[in-house]
């Protein structure tokens, strides 16, 4: 999975669509005479090398190459990498700044780039607003009902300095980065509930108003930290904790960027790796079908073939154990060499365990497993089947003597037949399913104390049936 994620990553932030008059920044340090300065992009909330230079005797360092660098927010970072100031690159990439690291926003000048001293003016702004905003955090951190009621007006009355700036800013510079930054940042304003609207009127409001000011086919807002955050908020507090709902959402998003080559590419990486990492059991639904729809037909086109396919292996070592499926068979010997099949073992529930006598976590958590099963799980309905993945046949019986797994089923494939490592995803241990009567697979790679809270709700969902 690892390796996954570095392909991933390593392509997306690699082969960047550049412009082709190059760029020449010029910046003197006041306070440095040596030294190695660099020159970094954001990419979401990540920060990347772009460039780097050695600061001359008189305090300069020319950063040059012959093709332009994509737009965004970058950071100039100070020999030592502890200090930094942030700069907008755009189309205008030949210009000069002096920088003094006594006051980096009052004493810092750009020659040559006037998006810049744009930006500059803001920081100033919002520099300028430092004693209000310290009095309100004074008194916030106060934590009194008295120095709260205090800070509420002071903190609206700061917003609005601040919301005020911003809106008059895009109305005088429409076309500025600067302005699809701030636009990107803003999130949509509820307005009053409509008589005859249910409770639920702010959320769906606010959930399809919530992409409205962000322009998803500028590239530029990738290289900033606004496009992550708005994906992350929206993946994770909006859409339901549903495969079937987040596919449509990814489906629906991923449409709206398609005109631009960069906001498609990190939307799709973002959302590939945020399911394909998910914590949330049957999310990985949506990496299937992110990987089915879009790497298949090689809209990755940032990929190698080579890259592609491991993608896309990954995803087709998850497919047949997706939760809902049916189960894929198991044809294999017990512990006594006699055949067993996993559709011929009839029970209400199957617990579905592969695990290793030498694995260390196996040792943990199979016993306890074990613990559950005779405790509470076979009054249930639940039949436990361990499959044993490697191991010698001694250190299988002997570990199951040891723990008295009695009651369990034990299987392993001394052919090797089965083909259980890829149909149930199998690349470490241990690994637990729970499948209903059918054999449709319910739960998948939960520990013990979520495996009872889930057969818990089941019970209890049946029972409330049945009434």
């Amino acid at each position: 999975m690892r390796k996954l994620i570095f392909i991933l990553t390593t392509f997306l932030f690699g082969n960047l669509q550049l412009w082709a008059q190059g760029y020449e920044l010029t910046i003197h340090f006041k306070q440095y005479t040596g030294g190695k300065m660099f020159l970094a992009h954001y990419m979401g909330k990540g920060t990347y090398l772009a460039d780097s230079a050695m600061i001359g005797a008189d305090g300069t360092a020319v950063l040059k190459g012959k093709e332009a660098l994509p737009g965004g927010i970058y950071l100039v970072v100070f020999p030592g990498k502890q200090r930094y100031f942030e700069m907008l690159l755009d189309q205008k990439q030949h210009f000069s700044i002096e920088t003094d690291t006594s006051d980096l926003v009052g004493k810092t000048v750009y020659k040559n780039s006037p998006e810049n001293n744009l930006f500059l003016e803001y920081n100033r702004f919002l520099a300028s607003l430092a004693p209000e905003s310290s009095e309100m955090q004074r008194l916030l951190a106060a934590r009194t009902a008295a120095d709260s009621a205090k800070a509420r007006p002071l903190q609206g009355a700061l917003n609005k300095k601040i919301q005020d700036y911003r809106y008059d800013f895009m109305a005088k510079h429409p076309e500025s980065l600067l302005t699809s930054i701030f636009r990107a940042m803003r999130e949509p304003e509820i307005p009053p509930k409509p008589a005859d609207a249910d409770s639920t009127f702010a959320y769906r409001y606010f959930k399809t108003h919530y992409w409205d000011d962000v322009n998803l086919n500028d590239g530029r807002l990738v290289r900033t930290p606004i496009l992550e955050g708005k994906l992350q908020k929206y993946f994770t507090q909006l859409v339901p904790l549903d495969p079937d709902s987040a596919k449509i959402e990814c489906d629906q998003l991923l449409a709206k960027t398609r005109n631009d080559k960069e906001m498609f590419k990190y939307t799709l990486w973002w959302l590939t790796y945020h399911y394909e990492t998910s914590q949330y059991m049957g999310m990985d639904a949506v990496f299937v079908h992110l990987v089915e729809k879009y790497y298949v037909p090689g809209d990755a086109y940032w990929l190698s073939a080579e890259q592609q396919n491991k993608i896309i292996s990954r995803a087709y070592a998850i497919a047949p154990n997706l939760i809902g499926q049916q189960a894929p068979p198991l044809e294999m010997q017990d512990s006594a060499a006699r055949p067993l099949s996993l559709y011929s073992t009839k029970a209400k529930y199957t617990v579905l365990v592969f695990w290793d006598p030498t694995c260390g976590h196996c040792k943990t958590e199979v016993p306890k497993l074990d613990s559950a099963f005779k405790a509470n799980w076979q009054r249930k309905g639940v039949v436990m089947i361990g499959v044993r993945t490697d191991g010698t046949r001694e250190e299988w019986l002997q570990f199951i003597k040891k723990y008295q797994l009695n009651g369990w089923i034990h299987a392993w494939d001394p052919q090797s037949q089965s083909n259980y490592r890829r149909l149930y995803d199998v690349y470490s241990t241990p690994v637990v399913y729970l499948l209903d009567e059918k054999k449709k697979i319910l739960a998948k790679r939960l520990g013990v104390e979520q495996l009872n809270g889930f057969l818990e709700r089941l019970e209890n969902d049946t029972a409330a049936v049945t009434k």
